[in-house]
Formats: C-alpha cells, structure tokens, sequence
C-alpha cells in the first residue's frame, strides 16, 4: 500500500511539473528568423490585417522550426530558448507573421522552462482555443494574425493578471526598444 501511494505521488508530482508539455521535431537544427525574414511577404510589424496562407505556401515562407511549431502545433525543448531568461528592453512579435504579440515589461521568470508573459500587448493579438490533446485540458494561444500556435496561457501567474503565457520562443522574434527609437527616429529625419 505504501508503494502505491509513493508512486501515486511521484506520477503526481512529475506530471505538475509539465505542465507545459512538450514535443520535439525530428529535425531540432537552429534557424534565425532574420535570414529568412525577406522571403515571407507576409512578415510585417506595421500590417495588422489578417494574413491566411496554405499550409504550403507557410511551409514556403517559415523556416522548418519555425513552420513545426506555429502550424503544427509543436513545442520546443524546454529550457533551449534564447528568450526564456532575457532580460531585454523592447517587443515580442510573432516569427511568422510580424504580429505585436508581448510587452518585455509584462515577462517574468516562471520556472517552466519557456519565456512567461502575464498579458498581452492587446486583446486582439492572441486567440484563445481550447486544447484537449495529451490528455489535458489547457487553452491554447495562437496569433491574431496569423493564426500560428504560440503556446498556452495558464492561471498560475503573478498580479496583476494572474495569467501565465507559456510560450515557444523559437515562434517569437525581438525587437529591442532602443533600436525601434532609433528607426523609428531615422524614419523621420
């Protein structure tokens, strides 16, 4: 009987672990999304109309960890983003399509093992599905523009919203806030 309520606990304690579970794709090699940027005629930070491709035409555009994730709904190692402990000024986009996604104001450091945000740049930037899948019941967030998956949003966050977005940041592209000055500077001179 105690061997029973051991293991009980150990599957317990194991599975609230993971809450954010996970999948990797045959091909784990590292893309940057600044290379492949000038081939996706849909990539805008400025464009906030909905963009709506083929799958072909996204497995085009996207490199191939980029594609797995946001249109196959696939999920990066935990603990291999280069977002998950950046403490950098500045904007989260979508890789996929440019979408203002997350404020770095708004991240904090959750312990899951991918980059956490408490809420979104705006409520039209994310759409929130259920997911039944893996035998949990969890809400998925995908872009608002595009549609890609993103990650899941979990009520296990700190104030002010006490959400936490768990989020794939192989699907995420930066922006620090001092080049967008800069730029944005540029622009008007």
């Amino acid at each position: 009987m105690k061997k029973i309520f051991l293991n009980l606990v150990l599957v317990l304690l194991v599975s609230s672990l993971q809450q954010c579970s996970y999948s990797q794709s045959a091909n784990t090699k590292q893309t940057t999304m600044d290379n492949s940027k000038k081939d996706n005629k849909v990539y805008s930070r400025s464009d906030s109309s909905k963009v709506t491709l083929s799958e072909e035409e996204w497995k085009k555009v996207l490199p191939q960890e980029v594609y797995y994730i946001s249109r196959q709904k696939g999920t990066e190692r935990p603990g291999t983003s280069k977002f998950e402990h950046s403490k950098e000024v500045g904007t989260y986009y979508c890789a996929a399509c440019g979408n203002a996604l997350f404020k770095s104001d708004t991240k904090f450091e959750s312990g899951c093992g991918w980059p956490s945000f408490y809420e979104p740049i705006s409520k039209g930037s994310i759409i929130y599905t259920p997911d039944n899948t893996h035998g949990m019941t969890r809400t998925e967030v995908v872009c608002g523009r595009c549609k890609g998956h993103l990650g899941h949003v979990f009520e296990d966050g700190p104030p002010p919203t006490g959400l936490r977005y768990c989020i794939n940041g192989v699907v995420l592209d930066f922006e620090k806030a001092k080049d967008a000055e800069k730029k944005y500077n540029e622009k008007k001179s």
